[in-house]
């Protein structure tokens, strides 16, 4: 019985096994390269500000392209959904593909990973404790801190939940829950103190909380901890939702002098991180 020994073709861009690329090969390669290369730019070039749409004129000038290599480009990306067109203006933006990349991106950053160069200089910049804390399913947790190099310090033990109803960090979480959420959290359990100025009545926390919403931070004098005071603010993601709070603590004493400064370098820090995460103001 004959066998056979038909080998199947062999891929297009790879040379068999013990052959060297031919120069034709090469040059393939080359080239595809830089296609490659050139439909990355023109993606990247509807990320600039003000270039929501383009036109294949933009496109060609922006990048030194000839119009025709940027229509086959554009022809490409559209097949997979990564550029569309307006057929009434002839301009292209941004497709859905684009929306889902990006978001699986967003989806893979960890803010305590973010936040770890972030806290040592913003510790350095207020001389004080600067710490990260997560929301748990009712509460939320410390998970890092770095301490400033000074003989009297605040440290926090991580790892610990605190109710949302506490300090700074816990109200700065607590005031950028959906309306919604307030009302479970504020409803869910008796608002037990912490300390003698721990805020406990609703009504007073709602009152607070709108605060919070207008300024963009929370404050908090010994509400967790006797003779402590901090300022915390959250750090938002695509969605607007808080997926951490920083905070700057310190002892009521020295912070009391320094309260103002500090929050402008906190604000300045979280900024920074929502910006990364992909949260847009207003």
């Amino acid at each position: 019985m004959p066998t056979d020994t038909t080998t199947p073709p062999a891929d297009r861009d790879t040379p068999p096994a013990g052959r060297a690329a031919t120069a034709s090969e090469g040059r393939a390669a080359g080239q595809t390269a830089t296609t490659v290369e050139r439909s990355a730019d023109v993606l990247l070039l509807f990320a600039e500000p003000g270039a929501a749409t383009l036109g294949v004129t933009e496109i060609a000038g922006q990048l030194g392209l000839s119009k025709p290599a940027v229509h086959r480009i554009l022809a490409a990306l559209r097949v997979r959904g990564l550029i569309e067109l307006d057929e009434d203006t002839r301009r292209y933006s941004l497709g859905l593909s684009t929306m889902r990349l990006g978001l699986a991106y967003l989806d893979r950053l960890d803010i305590r990973t973010l936040a770890a160069p972030e806290l040592p200089r913003l510790s350095r910049l207020t001389s004080e404790t600067a710490t990260l804390s997560i929301r748990t399913p009712r509460g939320r947790v410390y998970i890092d801190q770095i301490t400033p190099d000074r003989e009297v310090i605040m440290a926090v033990t991580l790892g610990i939940p605190y109710p949302l109803h506490a300090g700074a960090s816990s109200k700065a979480f607590l005031a950028f829950l959906t309306d919604e959420e307030i009302d479970d959290e504020l409803s869910a359990a008796p608002l037990d103190p912490l300390t003698d100025a721990t805020l406990t009545d609703p009504g007073a926390l709602r009152a607070e909380i709108a605060e919070i919403r207008r300024t963009g931070f929370a404050r908090s004098t010994a509400e967790r901890q006797p003779g402590s005071a901090s300022v915390a603010a959250p750090v938002l993601d695509h969605h607007g939702r808080p997926v951490g709070v920083i905070s700057v603590c310190g002892p009521h004493d020295r912070f009391r002098a320094e309260a103002g400064g500090h929050t402008a370098a906190l604000l300045d820090t979280t900024r920074k991180l929502s910006h990364r995460l992909g949260h847009q103001p207003g």
